[in-house]
């Protein structure tokens, strides 16, 4: 049976917004839960594949699925590939996958992995000092975090899960779908369960 989770509808969201209908999630999505109040996304600091410092801000704009991750991890490993192919589907301008991967060795562990298992759409991201486990309170590995396009965390999901599904993608492309700015964000009730 699904529970329903609620992510705040103002009275004064547009109706455009107000009418919009969050999708239903079931199996490895029913997992997420959303975060209501959205609450600003930490100020997390990561390595590019050349070394050069990234935050997520260098993606304002954007809605995010960071996913925080790493090669010693099994139920990571199985989940890269869809992930792999929900950044092929519905990466670009409005949407990206940002896999951060918490192995100590960097690029030298990552690369050989992304060659072996044919990860050829993700960004290759680093915190070998594993700074996300407290900045985002990590409770485990994989953890996915849905970051909205004002910066806002809006829903996790701990554990593995199908990134490549029909209910993965409607989750991004509803998130994708709500305009940004303080009338944005929420958006009704998104159903979770198995």
């Amino acid at each position: 049976m699904a529970a329903a989770l609620l992510i705040g509808f103002g009275a004064s969201l547009p109706a455009a917004v107000a009418d919009r209908t969050p999708p239903d999630l079931a199996g490895s999505i029913g997992k997420y839960l959303p975060i209501d109040p959205a609450v600003p996304a930490p100020d997390f600091a990561f390595l590019d594949r050349d070394g050069g410092r990234m935050a997520l801000k260098d993606f304002a704009g954007k809605v995010l699925l960071v996913n925080l991750w790493a090669t010693w991890c099994g139920p990571c490993v199985k989940e890269m590939p869809a992930l792999d192919r929900l950044e092929a589907a519905l990466g670009g301008g409005d949407f990206a996958v940002v896999a951060v991967s918490l192995d100590r060795g960097g690029a030298a562990v990552v690369e050989p992995f992304f060659k072996k298992a044919g990860i050829k759409a993700l960004t290759m991201y680093f915190d070998p000092s594993s700074q996300a486990m407290t900045s985002f309170r990590l409770r485990g590995l994989p953890t996915s975090l849905v970051i909205d396009r004002d910066g806002n965390q809006v829903g996790r999901l701990e554990g593995d899960a199908d990134w490549d599904s029909g209910d993965a993608q409607r989750l991004i492309r509803y998130y994708i779908g709500m305009p940004s700015g303080p009338h944005g964000r929420g958006g009704g009730v998104i159903r979770t369960g198995g």
